[in-house]
């Protein structure tokens, strides 16, 4: 992994939440070609995340998808059912903001807002010395801010390809994932590389 602004080693007794932007996720590993959530290892990407410290929870946010009875929308509801019973098997929780459908598209809302109040949260109560932050979304920036503020370490995990230069420069440490890094995760393409 691409290391920037990296602090000293994390102590094994220091803990830490994981945050994953789910929406902005999906579309930097689609980027990627990577996008099969489905055969991805979660709870392996996250203990890499965490490296030495406790994981004391990792929490996946993304719209709830609502069918309206088209095909479409049956689909893409099947498809996050299976997305949030595959986190589920690897103990990742999830919190669902909402999908709100203007000139014919969909926007996801309420998700920045989630992960911004969790932040807050684990800061104010103490719940971790260290937040691993999986978005580039830049409506983040006043929670992080005062986080770091209050103290807590805060740590930007972006991707090479689409990296948030304002995030870079605003949380504690950053590090950029490559499409190497993102590999060992998938079940699909791990099983391909043994035959």
């Amino acid at each position: 992994m691409t290391k920037q602004r990296v602090s000293s080693g994390i102590k094994d007794n220091k803990k830490c939440i994981i945050l994953i932007d789910g929406s902005n996720f999906y579309f930097k590993l689609k980027d990627l070609k990577l996008h099969d959530l489905l055969e991805f290892d979660f709870s392996g990407f996250a203990k890499t995340l965490a490296r030495k410290s406790k994981i004391v929870s990792t929490t996946y946010y993304v719209g709830k998808i609502r069918t309206d009875g088209t095909e479409k929308t049956r689909k893409l509801f099947d498809d996050q059912q299976k997305l949030l019973g595959h986190l589920k098997k690897h103990k990742i929780r999830y919190s669902l903001g909402y999908l709100m459908k203007s000139d014919g598209k969909y926007h996801e809302k309420g998700v920045d807002v989630a992960i911004a109040v969790d932040m807050l949260v684990a800061t104010y109560e103490k719940l971790c010395d260290r937040i691993i932050l999986i978005s580039s979304d830049t409506d983040l920036l006043p929670a992080i801010l005062k986080a770091r503020e209050k103290g807590m370490f805060i740590e930007y995990i972006g991707f090479s390809h689409k990296a948030s230069v304002a995030l870079v420069a605003q949380c504690s440490q950053s590090r950029l994932l490559t499409e190497e890094d993102i590999e060992p995760f998938l079940k699909a393409l791990k099983e391909a590389r043994r035959k």
